[in-house]
Protein backbone atom coordinates (compact mmCIF):
# COMPACT_ATOMS: atom_id res chain seq x y z
CA UNK A 1 0.00 0.00 0.00
CA UNK A 2 1.12 3.34 -1.00
CA UNK A 3 0.80 6.13 1.37
CA UNK A 4 0.88 9.87 0.79
CA UNK A 5 1.54 11.73 4.17
CA UNK A 6 0.82 15.71 4.61
CA UNK A 7 2.23 17.52 8.05
CA UNK A 8 1.25 21.57 7.54
CA UNK A 9 0.96 21.76 11.74
CA UNK A 10 4.24 23.54 12.02
CA UNK A 11 6.51 25.94 10.73
CA UNK A 12 8.23 22.42 9.13
CA UNK A 13 5.96 21.16 7.15
CA UNK A 14 6.19 18.36 4.44
CA UNK A 15 5.08 15.75 2.09
CA UNK A 16 5.60 11.41 2.35
CA UNK A 17 5.38 8.95 0.58
CA UNK A 18 5.31 5.26 2.04
CA UNK A 19 4.82 1.74 0.26
CA UNK A 20 5.57 -1.24 2.14
CA UNK A 21 9.23 -1.12 0.62
CA UNK A 22 9.96 2.00 2.99
CA UNK A 23 10.23 5.72 2.21
CA UNK A 24 9.98 6.22 -1.16
CA UNK A 25 9.98 10.15 -1.17
CA UNK A 26 10.10 12.83 1.44
CA UNK A 27 10.17 16.16 0.90
CA UNK A 28 10.40 18.95 4.07
CA UNK A 29 11.02 22.60 4.47
CA UNK A 30 11.27 24.94 7.54
CA UNK A 31 11.42 28.37 5.75
CA UNK A 32 9.38 31.68 6.12
CA UNK A 33 7.17 30.92 3.82
CA UNK A 34 2.78 29.89 4.10
CA UNK A 35 2.14 26.29 3.34
CA UNK A 36 -0.14 27.69 0.79
CA UNK A 37 2.10 28.79 -1.53
CA UNK A 38 4.41 25.60 -0.88
CA UNK A 39 2.45 22.66 -0.18
CA UNK A 40 1.08 21.81 -3.48
CA UNK A 41 4.08 22.42 -4.79
CA UNK A 42 6.12 19.92 -2.30
CA UNK A 43 3.08 17.53 -3.80
CA UNK A 44 3.51 17.69 -6.94
CA UNK A 45 7.24 17.04 -6.88
CA UNK A 46 7.30 14.08 -4.44
CA UNK A 47 4.76 12.52 -6.97
CA UNK A 48 7.28 13.26 -9.90
CA UNK A 49 10.59 12.31 -8.39
CA UNK A 50 9.23 9.22 -7.72
CA UNK A 51 7.63 8.50 -10.81
CA UNK A 52 4.22 7.77 -10.15
CA UNK A 53 0.93 9.24 -10.06
CA UNK A 54 -1.50 10.74 -8.00
CA UNK A 55 -3.60 7.89 -8.93
CA UNK A 56 -1.58 5.56 -7.80
CA UNK A 57 -1.33 6.67 -4.35
CA UNK A 58 -3.59 3.96 -2.71
CA UNK A 59 -4.37 6.51 0.90
CA UNK A 60 -3.86 9.52 2.50
CA UNK A 61 -2.47 10.60 6.03
CA UNK A 62 -2.44 13.95 7.37
CA UNK A 63 -1.66 15.46 10.75
CA UNK A 64 -4.82 16.57 12.31
CA UNK A 65 -2.70 18.69 15.21
CA UNK A 66 -2.31 20.01 17.36
CA UNK A 67 -0.26 22.92 16.02
CA UNK A 68 -0.69 26.13 13.66
CA UNK A 69 -4.61 27.04 13.08
CA UNK A 70 -3.64 28.44 9.41
CA UNK A 71 -1.27 24.97 9.15
CA UNK A 72 -3.80 22.76 10.10
CA UNK A 73 -6.77 24.15 8.07
CA UNK A 74 -4.80 24.19 4.90
CA UNK A 75 -3.04 20.74 5.18
CA UNK A 76 -6.67 19.14 5.62
CA UNK A 77 -8.39 21.04 2.96
CA UNK A 78 -5.71 19.79 0.84
CA UNK A 79 -5.77 16.76 1.82
CA UNK A 80 -9.60 16.36 2.04
CA UNK A 81 -9.68 18.28 -1.93
CA UNK A 82 -7.15 15.15 -2.66
CA UNK A 83 -9.45 12.56 -1.23
CA UNK A 84 -12.85 13.87 -3.25
CA UNK A 85 -10.67 14.15 -6.77
CA UNK A 86 -9.48 10.69 -6.48
CA UNK A 87 -11.96 8.74 -4.16
CA UNK A 88 -9.18 7.58 -1.94
CA UNK A 89 -9.21 6.65 1.83
CA UNK A 90 -7.82 9.71 4.12
CA UNK A 91 -7.37 9.32 7.87
CA UNK A 92 -5.89 11.89 10.53
CA UNK A 93 -3.11 11.53 12.57
CA UNK A 94 -2.48 13.35 15.72
CA UNK A 95 0.37 15.99 15.25
CA UNK A 96 2.13 14.98 18.35
CA UNK A 97 2.07 11.46 18.20
CA UNK A 98 3.52 11.34 14.90
CA UNK A 99 6.29 13.40 16.17
CA UNK A 100 6.94 10.95 19.20
CA UNK A 101 6.97 7.97 16.95
CA UNK A 102 10.54 9.23 15.07
CA UNK A 103 12.03 8.56 18.36
CA UNK A 104 11.80 4.66 17.91
CA UNK A 105 14.00 2.07 20.85
CA UNK A 106 14.17 5.14 22.97
CA UNK A 107 13.88 4.20 26.63
CA UNK A 108 12.93 7.03 28.17
CA UNK A 109 9.18 8.64 27.98
CA UNK A 110 9.04 11.26 25.06
CA UNK A 111 7.07 14.66 25.09
CA UNK A 112 7.03 16.51 22.04
CA UNK A 113 6.12 20.35 22.81
CA UNK A 114 5.00 23.01 20.13
CA UNK A 115 4.54 26.49 21.20
CA UNK A 116 1.24 27.55 21.51
CA UNK A 117 2.24 31.05 21.82
CA UNK A 118 0.42 33.23 24.95
CA UNK A 119 2.62 31.23 27.43
CA UNK A 120 1.37 28.01 26.57
CA UNK A 121 2.62 24.58 24.93
CA UNK A 122 0.79 22.21 23.45
CA UNK A 123 2.23 18.86 24.43
CA UNK A 124 1.62 14.91 25.23
CA UNK A 125 3.62 11.69 26.74
CA UNK A 126 4.34 8.81 25.02
CA UNK A 127 6.75 5.46 25.66
CA UNK A 128 7.71 3.00 23.14
CA UNK A 129 7.40 -0.18 23.96
CA UNK A 130 8.66 -2.96 21.39
CA UNK A 131 6.88 -1.90 17.98
CA UNK A 132 4.50 -0.20 19.74
CA UNK A 133 3.83 3.64 21.00
CA UNK A 134 1.94 3.74 23.98
CA UNK A 135 -0.03 6.97 24.62
CA UNK A 136 0.94 8.14 28.63
CA UNK A 137 -1.45 11.56 28.21
CA UNK A 138 -3.97 12.95 26.14
CA UNK A 139 -2.77 16.17 23.84
CA UNK A 140 -2.93 19.06 25.90
CA UNK A 141 -2.65 22.99 26.22
CA UNK A 142 -0.35 23.74 29.30
CA UNK A 143 1.83 26.56 30.59
CA UNK A 144 5.14 25.29 31.20
CA UNK A 145 5.34 25.11 34.92
CA UNK A 146 2.15 22.67 34.41
CA UNK A 147 4.14 20.62 31.84
CA UNK A 148 7.30 20.73 34.41
CA UNK A 149 5.29 19.84 37.28
CA UNK A 150 4.03 16.43 35.59
CA UNK A 151 7.83 15.56 34.76
CA UNK A 152 8.99 12.47 37.31
CA UNK A 153 11.37 10.91 35.24
CA UNK A 154 14.40 11.21 32.57
CA UNK A 155 11.96 12.25 29.39
CA UNK A 156 13.34 13.47 26.03
CA UNK A 157 11.73 16.62 24.37
CA UNK A 158 11.16 17.46 20.65
CA UNK A 159 9.75 20.09 18.81
CA UNK A 160 9.81 23.65 18.00
CA UNK A 161 8.54 24.61 21.21
CA UNK A 162 12.32 23.92 22.45
CA UNK A 163 13.60 27.03 20.40
CA UNK A 164 11.34 28.83 23.29
CA UNK A 165 11.28 26.86 26.34
CA UNK A 166 14.60 24.15 25.94
CA UNK A 167 16.53 26.44 28.62
CA UNK A 168 14.05 26.78 30.89
CA UNK A 169 13.16 22.53 31.09
CA UNK A 170 16.67 22.08 31.43
CA UNK A 171 16.96 25.08 34.09
CA UNK A 172 14.02 23.19 36.06
CA UNK A 173 14.44 19.42 35.23
CA UNK A 174 18.19 18.85 35.44
CA UNK A 175 18.78 15.37 34.28
CA UNK A 176 15.61 14.69 33.60
CA UNK A 177 15.49 16.78 30.77
CA UNK A 178 17.19 15.13 27.55
CA UNK A 179 16.74 17.71 24.44
CA UNK A 180 16.65 15.68 20.96
CA UNK A 181 19.24 16.87 18.54
CA UNK A 182 17.76 19.43 15.61
CA UNK A 183 17.82 16.41 13.65
CA UNK A 184 15.15 15.21 15.67
CA UNK A 185 13.12 18.18 16.69
CA UNK A 186 10.91 18.67 13.78
CA UNK A 187 7.79 17.45 12.74
CA UNK A 188 7.39 14.31 9.87
CA UNK A 189 5.76 13.83 7.22
CA UNK A 190 6.52 10.12 6.71
CA UNK A 191 6.07 9.30 10.26
CA UNK A 192 2.14 10.56 9.61
CA UNK A 193 2.24 8.55 6.24
CA UNK A 194 3.46 5.48 8.54
CA UNK A 195 1.11 5.87 11.50
CA UNK A 196 -1.76 6.52 8.69
CA UNK A 197 -0.84 3.56 6.68
CA UNK A 198 -0.98 1.51 9.53
CA UNK A 199 -4.53 2.64 10.05
CA UNK A 200 -5.58 2.23 6.22
CA UNK A 201 -4.33 -1.46 6.54
CA UNK A 202 -6.55 -2.17 9.59
CA UNK A 203 -9.52 -1.33 7.46
CA UNK A 204 -9.52 2.31 9.47
CA UNK A 205 -10.58 5.62 7.34
CA UNK A 206 -12.41 8.52 8.51
CA UNK A 207 -15.15 10.43 6.89
CA UNK A 208 -14.16 13.96 5.47
CA UNK A 209 -17.31 15.42 6.70
CA UNK A 210 -16.21 14.39 10.57
CA UNK A 211 -12.64 15.24 10.25
CA UNK A 212 -11.51 18.34 11.55
CA UNK A 213 -8.27 19.78 13.06
CA UNK A 214 -7.69 19.57 16.94
CA UNK A 215 -7.08 23.18 17.94
CA UNK A 216 -7.33 22.38 21.60
CA UNK A 217 -8.09 26.20 22.32
CA UNK A 218 -10.11 28.58 20.45
CA UNK A 219 -9.16 30.54 17.57
CA UNK A 220 -8.31 34.19 17.33
CA UNK A 221 -11.16 34.18 15.54
CA UNK A 222 -13.68 32.03 17.66
CA UNK A 223 -12.29 34.54 20.87
CA UNK A 224 -12.84 37.68 19.18
CA UNK A 225 -16.70 36.52 17.83
CA UNK A 226 -17.75 35.07 21.76
CA UNK A 227 -15.62 38.55 22.67
CA UNK A 228 -18.12 40.58 21.32
CA UNK A 229 -21.12 38.54 21.01
CA UNK A 230 -20.99 38.81 25.38
CA UNK A 231 -20.09 42.58 24.70
CA UNK A 232 -23.68 42.78 22.36
CA UNK A 233 -25.56 41.08 25.32
CA UNK A 234 -24.31 43.20 28.14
Amino acid sequence: MLVMGIDTSTMQGGVALLSEQGLVSEYTLNVKATHTERLLPLIDRALQDAGITLGQVDGLAVAVGPGSFTGLRIGLSTAKGLTVATGKALVGVSTLEAMAWTLPFCAYPICPILDARKGEIYCALFRHEGDRLIRLSEDAALSPDSLVSRIQERTVFLGDGLAVYGGMLRARLNELAVLAPFARRGGSASAVAELGRRRLLQGQRDEISELAPRYLRPSEAELKRLSTFIQSGS
